[in-house]
């Protein structure tokens, strides 16, 4: 009886279930490393058995792509998207598909006997298939897994962006890391949208958790900056280390905007623009800003 017979994957797997389920979670024993539990992982090698033999039940066991595999692909799916949220590996992904493979090879030699002319071509028929779903499965799993890491990225970005406002009027955009093409659109949008919310005139750029500076960063900044003043702010650059500073002078790279050692001497800078000063309020007190306060207070 060969498997691509009506009756025969289908069969065999309807008729000795329970003993290719024992033997599957033998193999998949200490999968995941506790990530998954035993119950868990039961119900999904128990259902996973039973929709292959559903699909497999019209006979055609080696063209896993058609409309009768359809339940079997999507349980497959919801498998290898958990598997990526719970921090599987590949292989350990892979391996739920590939370890039924000897659970059931053993069951068709038993039930061939000695024909190896069977064996041979039921054993091929079954490897192709359960090659092709494990393939699926792997490739969900690398989908998902690349939408989580893009997601966190986008979020890393978020909130490695802040926009702090210092003063009335005055915003501040710390940078960290390195400004990519991707970035500087985040970076763009938190600020103008900053500088609408509070109606800010200077915008103060810190660099200072920036790595270097080269031609491409350059024309970041000169693109926020030129963003920036199109929405009636000013930007101050600040943070420029001594080692940058001599980089750009050496690649030719001009910001054209009023820069600053530290984020301290830019607040200075934009404090007076604004009209307001750091003063002692007496002798031996710390410094405290005069002038015109947060929410038009003076």
């Amino acid at each position: 009886m060969a498997l691509n017979a009506s009756s025969g994957i289908s069969g065999l797997l309807a008729a000795r279930e329970r003993e290719i389920l024992a033997d599957w979670l033998r193999q998949l024993a200490g999968l995941g490393d506790g990530r998954i539990g035993r119950g868990e992982l039961e119900v999904q090698a128990r259902d996973f058995i039973r929709a292959l033999c559903e699909a497999t039940a019209g006979g055609n066991a080696s063209d896993s792509r058609t409309a009768g595999y359809a339940r079997l692909r999507e349980m497959l799916g919801d498998i290898s998207r958990s598997r990526a949220l719970q921090g599987f590996s590949p292989s350990e992904t892979a391996t739920f598909v590939f370890s039924l493979k000897q659970p059931v090879f053993t069951r068709i030699r038993e039930l061939h006997g000695n024909d190896g002319e069977a064996i041979a071509r039921d054993t091929w028929a079954l490897t192709e298939l359960l090659d092709k779903l494990g393939l699926h499965t792997l490739e969900v799993f690398q989908k998902s897994r690349d939408d989580v890491i893009q997601r966190q990225q986008e979020e890393i970005s978020e909130l490695s962006t802040p926009v702090v406002k210092l003063w009335n009027g005055i915003l501040a955009l710390p940078l960290i890391g390195t400004l990519d093409s991707a970035r500087t659109q985040t970076v763009m949008e938190n600020l103008l949208q900053s500088i609408v919310d509070h109606g800010a005139e200077i915008a103060i750029i810190d660099i200072t958790g920036v790595p270097t500076v080269d031609t491409l960063v350059a024309q970041h900044l000169l693109k926020t900056v030129a963003a920036a003043r199109l929405m009636g702010a000013d930007c101050i650059v600040s943070g420029i280390r001594p080692h940058i500073a001599q980089t750009m002078v050496h690649l030719g790279v001009e910001l054209n905007v009023v820069s600053k050692a530290s984020l301290a001497d830019a607040f200075a800078v934009a404090l007076a623009r604004t009209g307001a000063a750091v003063v002692p309020l007496r002798a031996g007190v710390p410094a405290t800003v005069a002038g015109p306060r947060p929410g038009g207070a003076s």
